[in-house]
């Protein structure tokens, strides 16, 4: 029963999804988003899933080759900040959270570094940005 319920889910969002590409908009149409941590090899479908609404991701591995620092300097740019909570470091995840905080940016934990977490996510806000 569980199952049916997950593939309900994601035929909604692309059902949703294929509403945006029809009409061409999306309450997302232009936003940033800074995505800390998951999986190199991942970057680019996390990439084409937030262009499918329109928004820009932007990604920092967390530390691994990248300095945490740059965070930092990243954060002013964007409209919110992903963070896969089983893949990132506890240094950058406070890191992101401190810098949330900071520059009044909104923080968005994601289950797991799977491409429908973020799919789901982005969804989501887009259906908030819809109904306002």
């Amino acid at each position: 029963m569980a199952r049916k319920g997950k593939k309900d889910s994601g035929r909604e969002g692309r059902e949703a999804q294929a509403a945006v590409q029809i009409s061409g908009k999306s309450g997302l149409d232009g936003c940033s988003f800074l995505y800390v941590g998951g999986r190199d090899c991942q970057v680019a479908h996390l990439r084409q899933i937030a262009s499918s609404f329109g928004a820009e991701l932007i990604h920092h591995d967390g530390g691994l080759r990248e300095a945490v620092s740059r965070i930092d300097t990243v954060l002013p740019s964007v409209d919110c900040v992903f963070c896969p909570i089983d893949c990132i470091s506890h240094d950058a995840c406070l890191r992101v959270k401190t810098g949330c905080k900071k520059f009044g940016k909104a923080f968005i934990p994601l289950r797991n570094g799977s491409k429908s977490s973020l799919e789901r996510a982005l969804q989501t806000m887009n259906e908030r940005d819809a109904s306002r």
